[in-house]
């Protein structure tokens, strides 16, 4: 395996989302990107290939983003977990920070943001 390799897992429920999301990671640098469409795939996936960071949607069906940090949190205490979310969700917001979200961007984002997220991790 090769050090340093970037792996980020994105998960949202809107395929266009996530193919934007993904061409922008791909312009800043990261190796492989993982995608889920819901909160659960996103729990198997990120068991399965240890990502360093996810970008994860709140409002989703099957497991939304909330449920999906707090599983993913009890499997791995460090988990780099961004929560991404639509103008309005603030409560949502304050809440996926209380169960241990890293960081949150708002739809729209740029790569300006998704380039520092990259970076810090």
């Amino acid at each position: 395996m090769v050090e340093n390799k970037k792996i980020v897992l994105i998960c949202d429920d809107s395929l266009l989302v996530r193919k934007k999301l993904k061409e922008l990671l791909l312009e800043c640098g990261c190796d492989e990107i993982i995608e889920a469409s819901n909160g659960e795939q996103a729990i198997e996936l990120y068991q399965t290939n240890k990502p360093n960071v996810v970008f994860m949607d709140i409002v989703m069906p099957v497991l939304d983003g909330i449920e999906a940090l707090k599983k993913i949190k009890e499997l791995d205490q460090d988990a780099h977990v961004v929560m991404v979310s639509s103008v309005g969700t603030k409560t949502n917001l304050m809440d996926a920070l209380k169960v241990g979200a890293k960081d949150f961007i708002q739809k729209p984002y740029d790569k300006e943001q998704i380039s520092k997220i990259i970076e810090n991790i």
